[in-house]
């Protein structure tokens, strides 16, 4: 069963931050609450990861994953960034947007889009992320939470628990979560394309809300 933390949603214990991050370190699945729903995550690089979270999910090799960074120079680190798309990059983060770019070589292979070779990545604004990704000093892969044939991601930690509990390591309460999921932005073709309009804004960058 897995391990719960109930964490303050403003000033998180730096304890259970540790321990999470512990828990992350040693290839554990964790379910964290982000500024747009659940989302699935572990630590980049673990390949039996990956395929916890597929089954979970009930994707298959396809299925696009998202690498969850700290600031901007960690997206740098993973993905092919020019001047525009950095500007456009540093107006929207952090916030509820993940970004479609280019991976870089320091990712593996993989977490890519087999045809593509493409990542998505995210800055989330969420004090409890913020807070974890400091402690592991290195982004985290995830996944929304969103089963299979349902219609929305789940939102509610005790209901994460009883449900995905045995499938899990870790799931953490911060308080309320909502279960919208991010706007997704591909920049990898130069020109902002919208794949999915979630909570982000969008006028940014030139579409209509």
């Amino acid at each position: 069963m897995s391990q719960f933390f109930s964490v303050h949603p403003e000033q998180p214990q730096p304890r259970l931050i540790k321990q999470a991050a512990e828990i992350i370190r040693r290839g554990g699945l964790a379910a964290i609450p982000t500024d747009s729903a659940y989302a699935l995550c572990g630590q980049l690089g673990d390949a039996s990861l990956l395929d916890r979270i597929r089954a979970i999910r009930g994707v298959d090799e396809r299925h696009l994953f998202t690498l969850m960074c700290r600031d901007l120079s960690e997206i740098a680190t993973y993905a092919r960034v020019d001047n525009a798309q950095f500007r456009l990059l540093k107006s929207a983060t952090p916030g509820s947007y993940t970004f479609i770019l280019e991976g870089t070589k320091e990712l593996p292979r993989r977490v890519l889009h087999p045809k593509r070779k493409t990542i998505g990545l995210r800055i989330p604004d969420h004090v409890l992320v913020q807070a974890l990704l400091a402690e592991l000093d290195q982004p985290l892969l995830t996944s929304t939470l969103i089963l299979p044939g349902e219609p929305a991601p789940l939102s509610d930690a005790e209901e994460i628990r009883t449900r995905l509990g045995k499938l899990l390591d870790l799931v953490i309460d911060a308080g309320p979560c909502g279960a919208e999921m991010t706007s997704i932005i591909n920049l990898a073709g130069g020109v902002p394309e919208l794949i999915r309009a979630g909570r982000g804004p969008l006028a940014l960058f030139g579409f209509a809300e």
